[in-house]
């Protein structure tokens, strides 16, 4: 099985492909992590229980399980770059969508909105990923990764802040009760941002449909298409997409839910938390582009970010609220907030989780060859996780953990991507 070239030249630069790729996952960052702002901002402004706040993160990433396959399918029909304008298409319609929800303040439109952008990026992440896992050496496919994570994760630094400047913000405390007139101001303060979006989006779709760069093919390609079944028999495949799940899990609970703890604990400006967990996801991507391959491997850092996770979890759950430690040590010297320990140490999972997608999607596509593409668009039904995690956040706050201890739930997801670091993506069959 030969690896995938990418047509029309044996040795491509790869600046341009990098250029698009990275277009891409910057697209991807704007829609996936301005949910951390908007949960709250929601959750206030449509007077919504937490767990109802919850779904709106959960409608974005249950989308996946629906179009995971047949995005994979598309993509095998119509070409990588081609999906990636289709997917841009369809996530600027969606964000067009947030227009009338805003407008009716309904949160059943809310929810379809995020559902129909959850369909768009699915399909652009099962064209952009093996792109970039595919486009050079498999033992550096980590490190295209990282970068192409840097500017995802950058995307997730900027948009809370962007957010937070043009969007009405700042109401804090969860039983606070909101005027007719506070709450239509907040509505209104989102029509333009997602209009900007809806537009800024569209032209990307147009970037990656009539650009000049090559296309991704395999050589064998053009036989058989690959069946689930086929598929289903490499288990570092099927191991992988549980790990990818997991993943997401914690993700999006260190990611969405952080803007909702400063909410519960009465912080200003609770919409740009998530800047300070996406912030510290750059830092590991930075630090995992500078050591894989050469210093250390792509199952090493997996290792580390497994168990890393686990002790910053405990850090949180055991962690007290009236402590500042930390704010004291790295924010407040350069002007930053004084906020709980606690709080940082949920932005510090973002460190613990940045090598985790760049190790897991290589070592989970390894030797399918024709293949990949449906074994991408399974790794992207992975994503779905990201709809369980913020789901079972609440139920374990409901059930009695709290809202701090409920972050528990992350635990047994680290455990198993540190299971798949040193035994599962190793095996070959079942």
């Amino acid at each position: 099985m030969q690896p995938s070239q990418i047509v029309e030249e044996q040795k491509v630069n790869l600046l341009l492909p990098m250029v698009l790729a990275g277009s891409m996952f910057f697209i991807l960052g704007c829609v996936t992590w301005l949910n951390g702002s908007i949960t709250p901002h929601l959750q206030q402004m449509l007077d919504l229980t937490p767990l109802t706040a919850g779904l709106i993160i959960s409608s974005f990433y249950i989308s996946v399980t629906v179009a995971g396959i047949p995005s994979a399918y598309l993509i095998r029909k119509i070409g990588y770059k081609n999906g990636m304008a289709g997917g841009c298409t369809v996530m600027a319609l969606a964000a067009l969508l947030y227009i009338p929800a805003a407008k009716m303040q309904r949160i059943e439109i809310f929810l379809i909105a995020q559902f129909v952008m959850g369909i768009g990026q699915t399909i652009l992440q099962t064209a952009v990923n093996p792109y970039v896992v595919k486009m050079g050496s498999e033992d550096s496919a980590a490190v295209r990764v990282c970068i192409m994570g840097l500017l995802n994760k950058f995307a997730g630094v900027v948009i809370p802040l962007v957010f937070a400047s043009v969007v009405v913000s700042g109401l804090v405390g969860e039983a606070e009760v909101l005027s007719q007139a506070q709450k239509d101001a907040m509505a209104d303060s989102l029509i333009i941002p997602y209009m900007m979006m809806a537009g800024l989006i569209f032209l990307f779709a147009l970037f990656a449909r009539f650009s000049s760069l090559p296309d991704l093919v395999f050589e064998d390609d053009a036989g058989e298409q690959g069946e689930l079944k086929e598929v289903l028999k490499y288990p570092q495949l099927v191991l992988g997409v549980l790990a990818i799940g997991l993943y997401v899990a914690v993700e999006v609970i260190a990611a969405d839910t952080i803007g909702s703890y400063a909410l519960y604990l009465g912080i200003a400006n609770y919409s740009m938390m998530t800047s300070y967990t996406m912030g510290c996801m750059l830092i590991g991507y930075a630090i995992g582009i500078g050591l894989i391959p050469r210093y250390m491997s792509q199952q090493s850092a997996l290792v580390m970010s497994a168990v890393s996770g686990v002790v910053v979890v405990l850090a949180v759950v055991f962690g007290n609220n009236e402590s500042f430690v930390i704010s004291n040590l790295l924010l407040q010297p350069f002007g930053g907030p004084l906020l709980p320990d606690p709080l940082l140490c949920i932005a510090f999972l973002g460190f613990a989780n940045a090598m985790v997608w760049p190790a897991v999607w290589p070592l989970a596509l390894s030797g399918l060859g024709r293949l990949t593409s449906l074994g991408s668009g399974l790794l992207i039904m992975g994503i779905a996780g990201g709809a369980l995690g913020p789901v079972l956040l609440n139920l374990a706050n409901m059930a009695g953990l709290g809202a701090q201890g409920a972050y528990m739930v992350m635990i047994p997801c680290y455990l198993y991507i540190l299971f798949y670091a040193l035994k599962g993506h190793k095996l070959r069959q079942w």
